[in-house]
């Protein structure tokens, strides 16, 4: 049960930290990373992380480990997906394999859990690691557990990554029964919007579009929802401004450098309770001063790979 991005944590999966990186990347599967850390995969493209950065690695782990002393001083559940098996990453074969950001391959709206479906090819094969708690958790539980259908097959055109649908857990917000779906062309896209809004509009929920700019990867990347009432949010990558429901709520505007670095991407544990970055302080401080306890765990290596503390984590309650 997820009711909002902000009703208190309960129960939390916290992703894993693998990621074998494809034999070659084309620019959408980089353009919404900081240009400093592309020079960091062009080391290891066609290699594990943990192959080529072994130090890097174990910082990299650190920092989730952190993030769960956190969870669990707050009274979370915490949860993590298993690891891959050789077989999952034989699989992947040139396209890599992505253990690394548990929000996208599935997520939870009200008592239904989806699996979506990811673009990037690296990633298709991630809600794997997952299996054993949605069998455990969602499929024994008193919920619905739905999947996308599976994604078309692209036809080989440079670039081309198919028809889809996509639909990932980065792009959609949820607040009550009103649902934010993000499209920037690199992740979700009409299609998967469209199966969503299916799905929820019988249920009573109100699914709308947001137009992101190309640079970002994710609705979560540019708008976070902290408490009832104040958001925080980067105005350069929402095409269309803030969606009609949200223009009344106070908001922390962020540049377009802070947004693309993942100023927008922390994570409210309770209403009164935030999770941000120490190299976002000066937004924190904006945060606090409404009276919101802010929580700093830094995070650099795991914002390196385009994502940051919701990324990292998935609820299963949130009421």
């Amino acid at each position: 049960m997820v009711r909002s991005e902000f009703a208190p944590l309960r129960t939390v999966a916290v992703a894993r930290s693998q990621f074998r990186a494809p034999d070659e990347m084309s620019d959408s599967e980089a353009s919404f990373l900081a240009p400093e850390v592309l020079p960091i995969l062009e080391r290891m493209l066609g290699r594990d992380h943990g192959d080529v950065y072994p130090d890097r690695q174990r910082l990299w782990e650190s920092e989730r480990e952190n993030l769960c002393s956190v969870f669990e001083r707050h009274g979370v559940e915490v949860l993590r997906p298993r690891m891959l098996t050789d077989a999952e990453k034989a699989a992947g074969g040139s396209n890599g394999y992505a253990n690394f950001f548990v929000r996208d391959p599935w997520f939870t709206i009200g008592d239904i859990v989806i699996e979506g479906n990811l673009r990037l090819p690296h990633r298709r094969r991630e809600v794997l690691p997952s299996r054993d708690l949605l069998t455990a958790r969602a499929l024994e539980g008193r919920c619905s557990y739905l999947a996308l259908p599976q994604p078309a097959v692209p036809d080989g055109a440079p670039g081309d990554l198919g028809a889809g649908p996509f639909l990932e857990g980065g792009d959609v917000l949820v607040y009550e029964k009103r649902v934010f779906v993000g499209n920037s062309g690199l992740a979700s896209n009409a299609m998967g919007i469209r199966w969503l809004e299916k799905l929820l509009t019988p249920l009573g929920y109100t699914v709308e579009t947001v137009r992101l700019a190309p640079n970002f990867l994710h609705l979560d990347c540019a708008l976070g929802l902290i408490r009832e009432g104040l958001l925080v949010a980067c105005p350069d990558a929402l095409l269309d401004g803030l969606p009609a429901a949200l223009r009344g709520w106070e908001r922390i505007e962020i540049s377009e450098r802070d947004g693309v670095g993942l100023g927008t991407n922390g994570l409210p544990i309770s209403p009164e309770v935030y999770v941000t970055d120490p190299a976002f302080r000066h937004i924190g401080d904006r945060i606090a001063a409404h009276g919101v306890t802010v929580e700093y765990v830094d995070f650099a290596i795991t914002r390196g790979f385009g994502g940051s503390f919701r990324c990292t984590t998935q609820p299963l309650r949130r009421e």
